[in-house]
Parts: C-alpha cells; structure tokens; sequence
C-alpha cells in the first residue's frame, strides 16, 4: 500500500490551507472531507444578479499569512479589500443607527456613550492591571471604559464577532491582543502606543488589517485552493471510519466514500481540522478523558439571512454594516452591507444584505421555521433601514449553522492542554481548527500555514 506524506481530515479553509502549502513544497498529500464540496461553512451563491455568501462575508488581512496565501495561488483568485467609502460601522441605539466614532470629535460627541465614560476613558492608562487571568471582556471593558461602552461598543463587537457573550468570553483566549495590552503595557492606550512605534518588516506591512473578501465572493477563493491542490488530492463524500497509529509509527486512516466503499490509507502524518463535536468517533484510541475536555467547547448558533433588492434607495450611510447592543433588545445580531464593500454583489441600483441572528443568547431561533425567520429579518430589516414594507425584495435565502462559532471560555485552557496530551501521545498528529488559535478566518490561514510549515520542516 502506498503511504502519503501528510492525511488531513477536513476540506475547510483550514484544511486547504494546509493542502495548498505542502502541495508547493511537494508533498503527497490528501484532503478528506465529508461533505460533496469543499470549503466547510464557506459558500458563495450567485443568483438573479446577487452575490451572496451562506457562510463567513468578510475576513481581516490581520496576518501577513492571509496576503500570502493569495500571493501563493496567483491568477486563480483575486483578493478584494472592502470600498473605503464603507468604513462606516454603526451601532443601533435608541431608534437608530450611529456611527462608530473615527475621529476625536466624534468620540466627545456621539450619543454612543455617556459623558461620564467619556471623560473617565481618560484615567484609562493610569488604572491598575487586572489580577484574574480567567477575567470576562465583559470585566474587563468595564473596568478599564466603562459600562457604556461594554454595552455599545464591547458586546456589539463581541456579538458580531462570536455571536457571544462578553460575560462568559475570556480575554486571554478570546481576545489575547487585547488582553496583552493591558497585561505587557499596563493599559489599552499604552499598549497600544508602543506597538505603533515597534518597526515593521516587509512582511509585517502585508497585515494591513483591510475587511477583505475574493473577487466574486469566498467560493472562488475555494475553488482556486482546490484547483491548486487538485482534484485528485481531495476526495469528498468520505465518512472518516478510524484513525489508528501501528507500532511503526505510521497511521491507518480508514473512510468509505460515496458509494460505501471502504478504503485504508497510510501516513506518518495526519491533520484533524473537524469540530470539537465529531472528535470523538475520529480519536477513538486517545484517552477517553481529553477526547471528553476538547468536546465540551461550546458554539454559538447563526442563522444568515441574505436579503437583496434589484432598486432600492440607499440607506443614509454606505457602511461595512450595523451592529445590535444586547441592551437595546432587538431580534437580530446585525445586519452586513456586501453590496457597499464589494462590487457585483447586487444588480445595478440594487443592493445586498446579510442578516445575523440567534447566536449564544438565542440558541431557540435555530427551532423557528424559515417563515417566521424570514418574517423577523424583514421587519427588522425595514424598520432599521427604512426601508418601506411594501418593497417586496427579489432575494431571500436562510441558512442556519448550529456550530458555527466556537466559543473560548474560562476552560479553553484546560481544552488547550488535552489537545496537547493528544499530540505527544500521537506524534505525528496534529488538532486543528476552531477549537484552538481563534474563530476567524485570518486565524484559521495562518494556522494552517504554521501547521504545513511544521510538518514541512519534520518531513
């Protein structure tokens, strides 16, 4: 039987990742995933002139891993940067939507946060550090701004970002930029001064930290990496059966495909990139107790709602998109603008929008039916953006994803050391995915590349 250089388990932006970089640097590698496509939750729609994505919209260039990975596939895909003109980012109060501040007048006079926290922000870099390492974001924008602005700025993030909830987010693993601020500098403002003066390298300036999509939506990012790595080195339709390690050290990865045939292959190398939630039945000889630690990471629920219109009136602002405070008790997490970001998302006059519902502390939307899904989406939709009921819209598509963002909380930790246990218990095995390194899609490239880079170097 032929032996491969490097098994991954998992044709999601990790996953490929990972395949593309050891495919350049010539390795026999195969991709083995589930589903009949590749690229995980990532899927773009084309339909009626609309644009749309069922899974992730944006990512950040926050790595210059992610410019690279572009750099790496060439004229197969085109990375996109969000339109300058979209920076807005806006956040709901009241009865409206704010933009987020983005200059100094605009932070002493926005309606966003009360003028106590506004003048008290600027005791901020003379505040003692925090003593709990396990301190909630929720805690610690508290403590460090205020109330005001955990409420309209730190869990309207938090709820864009992991659906989450700031109480139960940990810093440190949640946010660690941020957390080391404060931890190596003192303060946010302190920290945040010296890391502007630290020099840059080239390759530091590829992490420009520009919203970014590809040319044409996600999907074509997906299938350039699929392209690049081929057909052939990616079988879909496989139902992983075991993964067992001989005494030779060589692992045997049995699947059976499509039509239910099994299949055994062997490597000294093997990625896992699944969810927490199918570990178990892939790691079936690790120790049954940090199988169990790693399986106990809890996800937030999202279901998107892509909403477009052939002709409608812009709303006031163009902006990356609005963002819903917990406080202000609406139905929705918030609402996207792809059509002001990226070109071609609507037809001309028309425009797109993506809507983000349920999340951590609205798991219960997930039992809706797509008709009252559809009814709460278009009445917040119009009610936020003014947009007059009658105007019927020509796109509306639900997609619900009941792990779609997995959520780093006080025991993300002890998870981190059992993903560990089972590494030097298996060497050669390799944990990846959102169970560790972060929920984004910039984190799971640069994972993927540090996890292809290391095996390339063991090989």
């Amino acid at each position: 039987m032929e032996e491969l250089d490097v098994i991954v388990i998992g044709a999601g932006l990790t996953g490929l990742t990972i395949g593309c970089h050891l495919k350049r640097a010539g390795k026999k590698v195969l991709l083995l995933e589930k589903d009949s496509v590749a690229g995980g939750q990532i899927r773009t729609m084309h339909r009626d002139g609309f644009v749309y994505e069922l899974g992730p919209n944006t990512g950040s260039v926050s790595t210059p891993e992610v410019k690279e990975l572009f750099e790496l596939l060439g004229d197969r895909v085109e990375l996109e940067v969000a339109d300058k003109e979209a920076s807005n980012r806006l956040i709901w109060k009241g009865n409206t939507f704010h933009p987020i501040p983005s200059s100094l007048s605009g932070a002493l006079f926005t309606p966003l946060f009360t003028w106590y926290d506004k003048f008290r922000i600027l005791g901020e870099p003379f505040r003692k550090k925090g003593i709990d390492p396990n301190e909630s974001v929720g805690s610690l924008a508290q403590r460090r701004l205020g109330k005001s602005y955990l409420q309209y700025a730190v869990d309207p993030f938090l709820g864009g970002v992991y659906a989450g909830d700031p109480c139960k987010l940990v810093t440190r693993y949640a946010l660690p930029k941020l957390y080391n601020l404060e931890a190596d500098h003192g303060s946010f403002v302190k920290g945040t001064i010296h890391k502007m003066k630290q020099p840059k390298t080239e390759r530091d300036r590829k992490a420009t930290k520009e919203v970014f999509s590809a040319k044409g939506g996600f999907g074509n990012l997906i299938k350039a990496m699929s392209e690049y790595i081929s057909s052939d080195n990616i079988h879909l339709s496989a139902n992983i059966i075991s993964l067992k390690r001989g005494d030779d050290g060589v692992f045997d990865v049995c699947y059976d495909d499509e039509k239910g045939t099994r299949h055994v292959l062997r490597s000294r190398k093997v990625v896992t990139t699944v969810g927490a939630y199918a570990l178990g039945t892939i790691l079936s000889d690790a120790s049954v107790e940090d199988v169990a630690q790693i399986s106990k990471l809890q996800y937030a629920p999202v279901i998107e709602v892509a909403v477009g219109y052939k002709q409608i009136k812009p709303y006031k602002y163009k902006a990356f998109g609005g963002l819903v405070p917990s406080i202000e008790k609406r139905k929705i997490l918030g609402i996207l603008f792809p059509s002001d970001c990226f070109q071609g998302r609507a037809p001309q006059g028309g425009a797109l929008y993506t809507i983000f519902m349920a999340g951590i502390k609205h798991a219960e939307y997930l039992d809706m039916t797509d008709d009252e899904l559809k009814e709460i989406a278009l009445c917040e939709l119009n009610a936020m953006l003014n947009i007059d009921p009658d105007i019927k819209p020509d796109l509306i598509h639900i997609s619900k994803y009941p792990y779609a963002i997995a959520q780093y909380y006080a025991d993300s930790g002890e998870r981190f050391d059992a993903i560990d246990r089972i590494e030097r218990a298996f060497p050669g095995l390799y944990l990846g995915g959102s169970i560790r390194d972060g929920i984004g899609m910039a984190h799971r490239i640069t994972q993927g590349t540090h996890i292809a880079q290391h095996i390339i170097d063991s090989l």
